[in-house]
């Protein structure tokens, strides 16, 4: 540091990485970013929960899937309301039912929509999404719940 006359000097606070394996570097998270295989894409494309889902569910967020109903909070199609038609990974985007526009020819094509603004306003459910959500769960008394259920299926093997 270096004294600035008739001022206070300037302290800059150095902030620490919590994982050293973790590059901070704009150049590797965006290699990282576009060359993620389709699984990763699948988590990154997570969109948030409405407020109704939020408090039903407790979690905040959850990755986007096909049949879903979600509405457009962000952009030209805001306000847009819809089921999931196609999620493309490839482009980081997803389709939804009536956010189309029209060709030069007349023909309606889907437009991609960043599933970052949109909200899902109901979920699809099948037993993998509902360990997802029991999994994320920041409920107070889950942690009461799971050792409840553990203690129950300990039991329930005990019996056998």
């Amino acid at each position: 540091l270096r004294s600035l006359p008739h001022t206070t000097q300037v302290v800059l606070a150095v902030t620490m990485k919590f994982n050293p394996r973790v590059s901070s570097s704009r150049r590797k998270s965006r290699k990282a970013h576009f060359t993620a295989d389709s699984t990763s894409r699948a988590k990154i494309m997570s969109a948030p929960l409405s407020k109704e889902l939020r408090a039903k569910y407790n979690v905040r967020s959850m990755p986007i899937r096909k049949d879903d109903e979600v509405t457009v909070v962000r952009g030209y199609y805001k306000s847009r309301e819809g089921k999931v038609m196609q999620v493309y990974r490839r482009k980081y985007v997803v389709h939804i039912e009536r956010v189309t526009t029209d060709k030069q020819n007349g023909a309606p094509v889907q437009v991609g929509i960043h599933p970052s603004n949109v909200v899902i306003t109901r979920l699809k459910l099948n037993k993998d999404r509902k360990a997802i959500l029991a999994r994320k769960d920041r409920s107070s008394n889950k942690d009461k719940v799971s050792q409840a259920e553990a203690d129950a299926s300990l039991n329930d093997t005990t019996l056998d």
